[in-house]
């Protein structure tokens, strides 16, 4: 599977997402404390997966942000 840690990042984006709503909505208490231990849980494999990603690149910091490109740059 292509990008796994991208997939970790939306899943524990979505699951965290939810547990806010929960606990905003008054859910039962159960449900929301195991829905945290599952958020941290899955936060913390998330961070592992993201940094041990064998993602390179050949960008360097003299690029820049591609976003905002430097004053010299603009056309």
């Amino acid at each position: 599977m292509k990008n796994t840690a991208m997939f970790w990042v939306a899943a524990t984006t979505l699951v965290l997402i939810s547990l806010t709503i929960m606990a905003a909505m008054n859910f039962p208490f159960n449900w929301v404390f195991y829905v945290t231990v599952l958020g941290q849980i899955m936060l913390v494999y998330m961070v592992f997966r993201v940094l041990t990603d064998n993602y390179t690149t050949d960008k360097t910091f003299k690029d820049f942000y591609e976003d905002c490109p430097l004053k010299g740059e603009i056309n």
